[in-house]
């Protein structure tokens, strides 16, 4: 949920501005309205600064430290970047010299300097490279020819002439200018070089901290100065006016500053128009999931929370998607694996992981294995699974669009809480009128499949929807305008639905798509494994390795797709439906 915030205008001399914020700093709620681009001099080199440093920290990441370091350096970040140059460019020199000296090695060791000794008496020295199949035997005989070597079918040889009425019938070669030898060792130099600066990377490693604290404190000089130069001056630039929120269950904390400061302040309830910045205030489960809401956009302050919707079904997208309850038992594994790796995410993982086990169980899938051909595995325990068809058709797919039409409908039923909501009963009739067309024709239609309701009750009910819905829909969607314009805005709006509501249903079908794309290729995989198997003996190497290696690649791609189609459903789908906006600015208190 979004939480409440107070707005607070602090009226300061303009000299007091940057002390004030500093102990604003150590309350650590506030949350000045600034610019979040550098706009002078000072605010470019901050900016720069930080950059720096966010950089050398991105480039030691995969770096081994070093065991024992006491040197001090300069400028941390950039003595780490410049290394890391040099490194790179030794690397680009390595790979030009590596590629000459394929060229030169068919050449042989020689000293240049001979090749001018002999130009000087008159003697010339033609280069030539041609199929050893195509060398003529009688170029021995005709020429003062010398073979140099053979490599890779391709003889090279020399010939030597001593006037310019010299021809011969093979294109000349360009004469090397170095020998191996030399460029064997300016790569051995480079090598060097760039063993020497890899122990320096290693040593500048032990001091990532150190950089880590400079960054943050880089961050928090920049954050102050962007929050001083955004007051609005007046009084001839004496007075400096500061816009600021704070969350409404931490004002006591800003006031008690404000009367020890004796700081003149107007305090008000933040509104829509002010543009409070956005703090999102969830239980530990959904609070995993804000990551995925700010990949989107945090909403408006007058705008529902819809982490709590993405917690519960990009979740179980998620399972869906993956469907194999080995493949979560994987994710688990890999999760508390990568702890350090994973960091913050690792909650989120392994809550994946479980839902994954769950829903790979209930669709009885283990390692792409059909759980309900095994005869080991009580039948009460079997009872528990889905069964493999509903109504004649898959049950997976069956599900993937049950599931899609409740994410909608529920959608549907947040857009018409939300316009009654900011726009009132009355302003929101066409909204009503799509939500009871759709939504309550869902729910009629599913009483009555399931016997619920009688045919006659149902027709009925029907017939009463649909008059309600029409005169939301076609007659007061807009109290505004007239009845020949709402009709018009009601019939063009009955277009769009009726085109994009289906092809949004059918969205759904991508979670037994994948579902069951991942499932085949783990077979496949395990089929091959068996083959390899034989009559036992080595072949139990192959199918391990076949198998182990294959459902690992195939995890690898379960997660990648899993990731992103349920993240779609979820972005578009739900969002679209529900009339979600997500251009709210995130929370962002200054903090020492």
């Amino acid at each position: 949920m979004v939480t409440e915030m107070t707005k607070y205008n602090f009226i300061l001399l303009s000299g007091d501005v940057e002390e004030f914020l500093k102990k604003l700093q150590g309350v650590g709620v506030v949350d000045i309205t600034r610019s979040t681009k550098p706009v002078d001099e000072k605010s470019e080199t901050l900016s720069s600064k930080a950059g720096n440093y966010r950089k050398a920290l991105s480039l030691l990441k995969n770096v081994q430290p070093a065991e024992f370091a006491d040197k001090t350096y300069g400028d941390l970040a950039e003595n780490v970047i410049n290394t890391v140059n040099e490194i790179e460019v030794a690397q680009t020199q390595m790979s030009q010299l590596a590629k000459e000296l394929e060229e030169r090695k068919p050449w042989g060791k020689f000293d240049v300097k001979n090749i001018e000794k002999l130009q000087k008496l008159g003697l010339k020295l033609h280069f030539y490279k041609v199929k050893s199949s195509a060398m003529n035997p009688e170029w021995q005989s005709q020429y003062a020819l010398s073979e140099i070597s053979t490599v890779d079918g391709s003889t090279y040889f020399v010939v030597v002439s001593d006037s310019d009425e010299y021809d011969f019938p093979l294109k000349e070669m360009p004469a090397p200018d170095t020998d191996c030898t030399a460029i064997e060792k300016k790569i051995n130099e480079l090598e060097y070089a760039i063993e020497q600066n890899g122990k320096h990377l290693a040593e500048l490693k032990c001091h990532e901290k150190d950089l880590q604290k400079e960054l943050y404190k880089t961050m928090s000089k920049l954050d102050l100065h962007l929050a001083h130069i955004s007051g609005t001056k007046a009084a001839e630039d004496y007075i400096t006016v500061l816009e600021g929120f704070a969350p409404s269950n931490t004002i006591s904390s800003v006031h008690e500053l404000l009367d020890k400061e004796e700081v003149l302040y107007l305090e008000e309830n933040a509104c829509v128009n002010d543009n409070p910045p956005i703090k999102l205030k969830n239980n530990k489960y959904v609070s995993m999931f804000e990551m995925l809401t700010d990949m989107y956009g945090r909403p408006k302050y007058n705008e529902f929370d819809p982490t709590v919707f993405i917690s519960i079904f990009f979740m179980l997208f998620f399972a869906f998607c993956m469907g194999d309850a080995g493949y979560g038992l994987v994710l688990i594994g890999a999760s508390l694996g990568l702890k350090k790796m994973l960091g913050n995410l690792t909650p989120l993982c392994i809550t994946l992981g479980i839902a994954t086990t769950v829903v790979g169980f209930l669709f009885h899938t283990f390692f792409s294995m059909d759980m309900l051909t095994w005869t080991w595995l009580p039948d009460t325990v079997k009872a528990c699974m889905l069964p493999s068809t509903l109504y004649g058709y898959d049950g997976t797919m069956v599900l993937a669009l049950i599931v899609g039409v409740v994410h909608i409908c529920l959608a549907m039923v947040v857009k018409t809480y939300q316009a009654t909501k900011v726009q009132g009963f009355l302003h929101s009739l066409g909204t009503w009128g799509w939500t009871l067309l759709i939504v309550g024709g869902v729910i009629v239609g599913a009483m009555a499949l399931a016997g619920v309701l009688e045919s006659n009750v149902t027709k009925w009910v029907i017939i009463v929807l649909g008059i309600l819905s029409a005169l939301g829909i076609y007659f007061f969607n807009d109290l505004n305008s007239s009845i020949l314009s709402n009709v018009g805005s009601g019939l063009w709006e009955t277009y769009n639905t009726a085109t994009g509501l289906l092809g949004d249903v059918l969205s759904y079908l991508r979670l037994y798509a994948l579902g069951l794309a991942g499932a085949k290729l783990g077979e496949a995989f395990n089929a091959i494994g068996v083959q390899a198997l034989g009559d036992g003996g080595a072949g139990w190497i192959w199918f391990v390795l076949i198998v182990v290696i294959g459902h690992v690649l195939n995890v690898a791609m379960c997660v990648l797709g899993a990731f992103v189609h349920p993240l779609r459903l979820n972005f578009l789908e739900f969002f679209k439906n529900s009339g979600y906006d997500g251009t709210g600015r995130k929370y962002n208190p200054l903090k020492s």
